[in-house]
């Protein structure tokens, strides 16, 4: 997994799969049930860690990523959160610059300790061959929930405040840039040895606005990161950009980009795999429906990319109706191609 996000070509393609750790498998649920809340198992660094090793007992994972989520940086800055049932994440919005006097970073540090703590855990818990991915959301995705209030089809406050008062905007992803940079850090100094930055609505933005909300925080938290620790390998996911993808490699300066599904696999081998190590992108559904379709296109994606650093991974995360049998079979397929 290192050397293929460092830009080296290996024997075959490493694996690992956005949310890897989830209600698709049932020693998950169970160990959730356990937690009593979502929120509780982001914040038990025991179970954190069991959930994160599930995966790997089960299919035997080139790395695992951290058990965590993208909210919890509001959460710790002081913006009630809460995990609804059929609802997803709920949060008391901020839409003004006003309304950011009711963040503090004094307890950042604090709140986000038992995730450090799951981190130094897993460091020493995953298989030597396993790599440790820490992560956290891209700014302007962690705003769109503080602003909207939940998950949004229109993203109308989120833009309708960029657009009204871009100076008192870029306040709140000045102080996400800053508290990703401090969150991530401490990942590292834990025992992350890759970082991903999730920018899932990245694709929501309008061409003329996405260097200034994706591409400009992004290349802030990157540079920091490599101030503090060279050679850092950060992978950027950039989700539903289509040709604006090529303007974020150039311009963020991360190590790795993931491709999403919808990624045109042959553009990216021509355009994106010269520059940095790809990533990607089976459709989660295929994963969902497995058998030969599934096999198939596993291998029409390695033919398609083997010639460069590339990583095998989804185009998204891990659905909760998949069948563990299907990633049993991926896994098996994955491990038996050569590059």
């Amino acid at each position: 997994m290192l050397q293929a996000v460092n830009g080296e070509k290996t024997d075959r393609p490493p694996f690992w799969l956005m949310r890897q750790a989830g209600r698709y498998l049932p020693e998950y649920r169970a160990t959730r049930a356990e937690a009593g809340s979502f929120l509780d198992l982001c914040y038990s660094p025991k179970l954190a860690e069991e959930v994160t090793l599930q995966p790997l007992r089960r299919y035997d994972m080139d790395a695992a990523i951290l058990f965590a989520d993208i909210l919890l940086i509001p959460d710790a800055l002081g913006q009630p959160l809460a995990y609804k049932e059929g609802e997803g994440p709920v949060l008391d919005p901020i839409r003004s610059e006003s309304d950011l006097k009711s963040l503090s970073l004094d307890n950042l540090h604090t709140r986000l300790a038992p995730v450090y703590e799951t981190v130094d855990r897993l460091s020493g818990s995953i298989p030597d061959h396993c790599t440790l991915i820490g992560f956290a959301g891209a700014p302007w995705t962690v705003a769109t929930y503080m602003v909207e209030g939940r998950g949004s089809k229109d993203y109308v406050n989120i833009k309708k405040w960029m657009y009204s008062d871009p100076a008192g905007f870029s306040k709140l992803i000045d102080i996400l840039v800053e508290t990703t940079v401090e969150y991530l850090t401490k990942q590292v100094e834990a025992g992350a040895e890759i970082i991903q930055i999730f920018d899932t609505w990245a694709g929501v933005l309008p061409d003329n606005e996405f260097n200034t909300w994706v591409i400009q925080p992004t290349k802030r938290i990157v540079d920091s990161l490599r101030q503090r620790f060279p050679g850092l390998p950060i992978i950027g996911f950039p989700k539903g950009v289509g040709g604006n993808l090529d303007a974020f490699v150039k311009g963020t300066g991360v190590s790795a980009v993931s491709l999403d599904t919808g990624v045109s696999l042959d553009w990216a081998a021509a355009t994106i795999q010269p520059q940095v190590t790809v990533q990607g992108n089976l459709d989660p559904i295929l994963l969902v429906t497995g058998g030969q379709a599934m096999v198939d296109r596993i291998h029409h994606i390695h033919q398609t990319l083997k010639n460069g650093p590339f990583i095998f991974n989804l185009g998204h995360g891990i659905i909760p109706q998949t069948p563990p049998e299907n990633v049993a079979l991926l896994a098996e397929t994955v491990k038996g191609l050569k590059n």
